[in-house]
């Protein structure tokens, strides 16, 4: 038998539910997150020689999440409470050397009762949700935050023509037709150190990209979603200069025309109405859009 080494590794806590509600007098807000750690270091005996000295017990980090959860006052932003989870794990043990947290942040919006928004009642409107990942180092700490599963969908505005053709090809061209995806966008934030991870307005940020990305959607007369996505991207850069690159990933959530002419009933063209939703298989579209590097 060859000789084998361990690669690489890394273990910790996964799926860590947690709420907390923020109280000002009646104003109460709620916050959900589920949490992940992961921690890399000097972990290779316990893989190696069945030596388990250095773990630190996934149980523990479970319960850091809690104390940290309780002593802080940023536990809505999530990338500066991931920051400190990630922070306090290589500060507290001197063998781990990296500390990847992720979370997300689940949707909770409040009640409009009687025509004002309710002091401690909330509905979810959406499974879209608020994520991030932050890796900790000794040397750096690196964000990515994102928006996912935000379902979309607009009855016009939209096209699909002059595609390749050859004879492998069915589909006919689209003039008009409707478009509906569920937009999955990752951004990276330019950070230049851990003091700068405090000033950048994460929560703000969110909700621009997420604006930024509807009002695109919406208004743009797309040629493809191609063409679309590569919009939404270019918007958000030029907005937030914060941020260094932007992926996003849209399936195509076909809905197509139902044949009525056997029943004698026109339902093609301008006389389509009646459509059938039809998810699998679907057409995927992933793209990274990054800033041009200066040249010094």
């Amino acid at each position: 038998m060859s000789e084998v080494y361990l690669k690489e590794q890394e273990y910790g806590k996964d799926r860590v539910r947690l709420a907390k509600v923020v109280k000002t007098g009646k104003w109460h807000e709620i916050i959900e997150l589920t949490v992940c750690v992961l921690l890399d270091g000097e972990f290779e005996d316990s893989y190696t020689k069945t030596d388990n000295s250095m773990i630190v017990a996934t149980d523990s980090m479970k319960n850091t999440i809690y104390i940290l959860a309780k002593q802080s006052s940023c536990v809505e932003n999530i990338e500066i409470f991931a920051t400190e989870i990630g922070k306090h794990f290589i500060t507290t043990y001197s063998h781990v050397h990296k500390a990847t947290i992720s979370i997300i942040k689940h949707k909770w919006t409040r009640m409009l009762i009687d025509g004002k928004l309710h002091d401690h009642s909330f509905h979810r409107d959406g499974e879209d949700v608020h994520d991030t990942k932050v890796v900790v180092s000794r040397k750096s700490v690196t964000i990515e935050s994102g928006l996912k599963n935000l379902l979309v969908l607009k009855t016009t505005g939209s096209a699909f023509y002059g595609f390749l053709r050859d004879k492998y090809t069915t589909l006919p061209e689209a003039d008009d037709r409707i478009l509906s995806t569920n937009v999955d966008a990752t951004w990276t934030f330019n950070i230049q150190n851990m003091a700068s991870v405090g000033k950048i307005p994460f929560n703000d940020i969110f909700e621009s990209v997420k604006q930024i990305t509807l009002h695109t959607f919406a208004t743009h007369n797309s040629a493809s979603v191609q063409a679309t996505l590569y919009l939404m991207a270019k918007n958000v850069l030029k907005k937030h200069s914060q941020i260094d690159s932007i992926r996003y990933e849209l399936p195509n959530k076909h809905y197509f025309t139902y044949d009525l002419e056997r029943f004698g009933l026109k339902n093609t063209g301008k006389d389509a109405d009646i459509f059938v939703p039809f998810n699998d298989p679907a057409g995927l579209i992933i793209a990274t859009v990054a800033r041009v590097k200066s040249r010094l």
